[in-house]
């Protein structure tokens, strides 16, 4: 895996992210309820976001997990950018310059990114998930009716981590006979699950600005920490604070984006932003 097809695949994941969000949401004007699943645009939503999912998967196998979770967050300026053009949605002042600031994070992101492509995990990899699965699912069980919507848009930014970090271990040159008998495949699907469950909770007790803004944050920090201190991710010499500076930028102009009013309210619990 080249590492320029791996960028293609991380700005194509960005981009069908952001269109499934604004898709699904002209959907769900379109139907209620269970209904709303059955629309043709919403199922075009839902294949958006399977596209944009193995594309992320194709991306991590030769980019840095927060080189490829940075690019991912930046699907929050698309589905702005979209809403405006086919909602009609307002687009304040701050979101323009967010947008703006996102574009630059994304660039001195990827210039800061280490010239080795991503190594593959070391031994202990599915163990380690399993206990980090367990985990992620117990917290998700107990705590699932009782607490702040918050606290289930983080659980569910650490399921959809823990989905990006087993997508590294994934046995892709084993062919499909090998990828499906991997226990790493059966651990991101469980990881992801989980997010899709945790996601779905928080937009039922909360709105969607705050749940996704704090859901892209985790996605970032935990897989890019991971990634540098277990996987083997690199930093260009010299590049190392411009890079931390950025994903923080990167960062706040996601919650920024998530509370504009370009972003579409009327998007089912169904459409995760997380892999």
């Amino acid at each position: 895996m080249s590492v320029p097809v791996a960028w293609v695949a991380a700005v194509v994941g960005m981009l069908c992210y952001g269109a499934a969000s604004v898709i699904q949401a002209v959907a769900a004007r379109r139907a209620t309820g269970a209904r709303v699943v059955v629309q043709p645009g919403y199922l075009v939503g839902m294949g958006l976001d399977l596209l944009a999912w193995v594309s992320s998967v194709v991306a991590m196998q030769a980019l840095p997990l927060f080189t490829v979770q940075a690019v991912l967050a930046g699907s929050l300026a698309v589905t702005v950018l979209l809403a405006r053009l086919f909602l009609g949605a307002r687009l304040l002042r701050r979101d323009v310059v967010a947008v703006v600031a996102t574009v630059i994070a994304l660039v001195v992101v990827g210039a800061a990114s280490g010239t080795e492509a991503a190594v593959r995990p070391s031994i202990l990899f599915d163990e380690v998930l399993l206990v980090g699965l367990v985990g992620v699912g117990i917290a998700v069980a107990v705590l699932y009716r009782r607490h702040h919507p918050a606290v289930m848009a983080v659980l569910a930014g650490l399921g959809f981590s823990g989905a990006a970090v087993g997508a590294r271990g994934l046995p892709l040159d084993h062919g499909l006979v090998g990828l499906l008998g991997s226990w790493t495949l059966w651990l991101v699907l469980g990881f992801g699950a989980i997010g899709m469950l945790a996601y779905a909770r928080a937009l039922e007790q909360g709105s969607v600005g705050p749940a996704t803004a704090l859901l892209w944050v985790v996605e970032i920090i935990v897989p890019g920490v991971i990634g540098w201190y277990w996987l083997g991710d690199t930093v260009r010499p010299g590049w190392a604070w411009p890079a931390v500076l950025a994903i923080l930028v990167a960062t706040v102009a996601c919650g920024v984006l998530a509370f504009s009013p370009a972003q579409p309210e009327q998007a089912p619990a169904e459409s995760e932003p997380g892999q």
